[in-house]
């Protein structure tokens, strides 16, 4: 409870130098202790673990990342012990799941750096679970901080390591590095390719067995799904399919749901732009910037907001609704 309370403490004034060292302290604590003949054990970590997939639930992201990092600080007296094999592996598994989530929070705050190095420390724990899945996320998870961040060729570099981590068979994973490599494709103006991941990523989800279709971060429901073919779709300029998906993720999508349903609104306001609506699109993204609560105005959503901006042709820039969507996005 105290470490708890003191994360949320450092964390309370955003991701500063003393919040990031205590988070680079708790994941540097487990990350020594992945070596070869350590241990565990852990029925409520696993928990723990699942509890988290489900994602934000209207929480700000720096209450659930420093609820996340507490939990994951408890598994490294379980792996100083020596443990059975299969007990090991569980507990790295957790390890695993635990840090990518960690990461998807930093990635979502707009942490770059520190999201990479807790992808780097889940990709250690998933490689000793052996889990080859586990493995395969963590990569198309860390695919999506260059994807958000201005470099799809490294996003794709990432994305087709983990499609080859996850192999033919219809798995979470298999299905998210396919949609993400499509939204990295498009975003590298590689069309063709984008459609071709596109149509894999639809076989794949096709296929996909019930017990991974669930809407949660560890695994991949039609939600997601819509999710990643709204911004494959709007990049590539079919409005018409990116609209479709916009409108059926929106319906799966949590009232709760802060960020996604934002980021949803601002691929309909590029569609917008797309379609030649300038003054549209700047009041359908500044609409949804202002309607956030602060913890979220930041990180992601203030960068694909600020994409669009960037899109805008610099003759339109004098526009009230375009200087209003500048003044928004610099706020």
């Amino acid at each position: 409870m105290k470490r708890r309370n003191l994360l949320r403490g450092a964390l309370a004034a955003g991701l500063t130098a003393p919040a990031l060292a205590a988070l680079t302290a708790a994941r540097t604590d487990v990350d020594q202790a992945l070596s070869p003949d350590v241990p565990q054990d852990l029925a409520d970590l696993e928990a723990a673990a699942e509890s988290y997939g489900y994602g934000y639930h209207g929480q700000a992201p720096t209450r659930v990342l420093a609820d996340l990092v507490t939990d994951f600080t408890a598994l490294r007296p379980l792996l100083t012990v020596p443990q059975p094999a299969p007990v090991r592996a569980r507990l790295c598994r957790t390890a695993g799941q635990m840090a990518g989530m960690t990461a998807i929070v930093l990635h979502d705050l707009g942490s770059r750096r520190e999201s990479r190095a807790w992808f780097g420390t889940a990709a250690r724990a998933a490689a000793e679970s052996g889990d080859g899945q586990l493995h395969a996320w963590v990569l198309a998870r860390e695919a999506m901080v260059p994807l958000n961040y201005g470099a799809p060729r490294a996003a794709a570099n990432l994305a087709d390591r983990a499609r080859l981590a996850a192999g033919t068979r219809p798995t979470a994973a298999a299905v998210l590095a396919a949609a993400v490599a499509a939204r990295s494709y498009a975003l590298n103006h590689q069309s063709e390719q984008a459609r071709a991941a596109l149509t894999a990523a639809d076989a794949l989800m096709a296929r996909l067995p019930e017990s991974e279709r669930s809407d949660t971060w560890l695994t991949y429901g039609e939600q997601k799904h819509h999710v990643h073919l709204s911004h494959a779709f709007t990049t590539l300029g079919d409005t018409r399919r990116a609209r479709e998906s916009q409108q059926r993720a929106l319906e799966l999508s949590a009232p709760t749901s802060t960020m996604t349903r934002t980021l949803l609104n601002i691929d309909a306001a590029a569609c917008s732009r797309h379609d030649g609506d300038t003054e549209q699109a700047c009041r359908r993204t500044v609409d949804a910037l202002t309607g956030l609560p602060d913890g979220y105005r930041t990180g992601l959503v203030r960068r694909r907001a600020l994409d669009l901006y960037e899109a805008i042709p610099a003759q339109h820039h004098r526009e009230r609704a375009v200087r209003e969507l500048r003044d928004v996005v610099a706020g």
